[in-house]
């Protein structure tokens, strides 16, 4: 290896580890700053859909536009707390479901093939709202927006020909 290689390599080692061991520090100032959290939702609610027994929660008015905010991992439905009132108080009926292999989700059958695959969860996506018989449909995620996006447009278009998990 050249040396200007290696000078890079340690000062981005450098630097990193320098990061690292001053981020538990990063947040001691800004106590004040921090806003109030809610501790959980009100209640869950469970439904067969697809493959799935599906938990989730639910918040806002049953006639109001749909939003599905969709967790990534390794967080679960706790990520939208905060942000699942203040989208029902503005009209908006929020659904927030546990993905496969978290909360009370679980396979309907013990023998379905376990997948964790995007296209699988948007699929689960779109049966959790034909249960929930929503037409309209708008969604948010955390992690993993772009393979999931795309996932929801295949099996959006592609679901009644079987073409998606």
């Amino acid at each position: 290896m050249s040396q200007k290689f290696n000078d890079r390599r340690r000062r981005f080692l450098r630097t990193t580890a320098a990061a690292l061991a001053a981020a538990p520090f990063a947040g001691l100032g800004s106590a004040s700053a921090q806003t109030h959290s809610n501790a959980s939702f009100a209640s869950l609610k469970q439904i067969n859909a697809g493959l799935l027994s599906v938990g989730y929660a639910e918040a806002g008015p049953p006639n109001g536009p749909a939003v599905l905010l969709l967790h990534g991992w390794p967080y679960d439905i706790h990520s939208y707390v905060d942000v699942a009132p203040l989208l029902a108080s503005s009209g908006y009926r929020v659904i927030v479901p546990y993905l496969r292999g978290y909360g009370t989700t679980r396979f309907l059958a013990s023998d379905t093939f376990r997948n964790g695959q995007p296209t699988a969860v948007a699929l689960d996506a779109i049966t959790l709202l034909d249960a929930l018989n929503i037409e309209k449909r708008s969604s948010a995620d955390s992690i993993g927006a772009r393979g999931l996006r795309t996932s929801w447009r295949c099996c959006g278009r592609s679901a009644a020909q079987g073409l998606c998990p």
